[in-house]
């Protein structure tokens, strides 16, 4: 018998909130993405993010985080959405917003996969339709021969595996666990792996040619100016929150539902992209975003 939550309302409501938040968040990557390598940002707001979520956690009354944040299925789950991130966003300066989403939005179909086939949740057939239809508006986003199959869109893709194995570790491994635990959790791996490949990075000596074509990923640490901490401070923000929406959206209700949401995020970064970069989609885009959100009513009616 299935015991697990299905407040379907408030896991839509998390996943959008999340979305926004996300697409906000990837602006600020793209944008400083030529000051700061990766791996300094991870580690840098991994540092404001985690004090930060012990204070609020002791604030509420929770003076015992930070041993179950390091507890097994946490770390497992932390690790995985780490990956997935770490891949995203490596993937942004070289790719569109818009593209390199639509690549990531493959993790909806494994997440439905994985919920019918390894959890048992129920799909239903409009749940089906709903993530095979989002399915096709991603593909149509892709294009096939555009820039989206640039060796650089296999690593999104790469990452919306391990987004997938994260969510389904949510729901059957981490459904009892305190969303700050598992917030707590998501920011200490994300800024140990800031600090492990910075130091692996420093350690191989990476080759000059290969620094200065890829520095974001590639190079070492910069100075850090008020702006940096300014930015740094913001991005640990939405760390935190970001943590608390998708570890809550999952939990709520079923992770095809979920994850047939978090489709609206191609919508949100399409605005981005047009706002901030003078990126406007055509036509063939703008269809993909309908099959998208059509996607999303069928699963919401369901």
């Amino acid at each position: 018998m299935n015991t697990r939550p299905q407040n379907i309302k408030l896991g839509v409501s998390l996943i959008l909130a999340a979305a926004l938040a996300i697409s906000v968040q990837d602006v600020i990557f793209k944008l400083f993405s030529d000051q700061l390598s990766l791996w300094q940002i991870f580690a840098l707001r991994g540092c404001i993010a985690v004090p930060l979520l012990l204070v609020i956690g002791r604030m509420r009354g929770s003076r015992n985080l930070l041993k179950p944040a390091l507890s097994r299925w946490p770390m497992m789950r932390s690790l995985f959405i780490t990956t997935t991130f770490l891949a995203f966003y490596a993937a942004i300066p070289f790719l569109s917003l818009s593209t390199v989403g639509a690549a990531n939005y493959i993790a909806p179909i494994f997440v439905t996969l994985l919920s019918a086939y390894v959890i048992a949740e129920p799909v239903g057939w409009r749940g089906w339709i709903g993530v095979a239809l989002g399915f096709a508006g991603v593909m149509v986003l892709l294009q096939p021969g555009s820039e989206a199959f640039s060796p650089w869109s296999i690593l999104p893709v790469i990452g919306a595996a391990f987004y997938a194995l994260a969510h389904i570790t949510t729901r059957t491994k981490c459904q009892d666990v305190p969303l700050s635990v598992l917030s707590l959790s998501q920011n200490i791996v994300m800024g140990l792996a800031g600090f492990v490949v910075s130091g692996l990075l420093l350690w191989l000596s990476t080759d000059g040619m290969l620094v200065e074509a890829y520095p974001y990923i590639f190079g070492t640490w910069s100075s850090v100016g008020l702006s940096d901490i300014a930015v740094l401070i913001v991005l640990a923000g939405f760390a935190v929150g970001l943590g608390l929406l998708l570890a809550g959206a999952y939990q709520a209700a079923p992770p095809s539902t979920v994850a047939t949401f978090e489709y609206t995020y191609l919508i949100f970064v399409a605005i981005w992209d047009a706002v901030f970069f003078a990126i406007l989609p055509n036509p063939i885009s703008l269809s993909g975003m309908a099959l998208i959100v059509i996607a999303g009513l069928l699963v919401l009616r369901r």
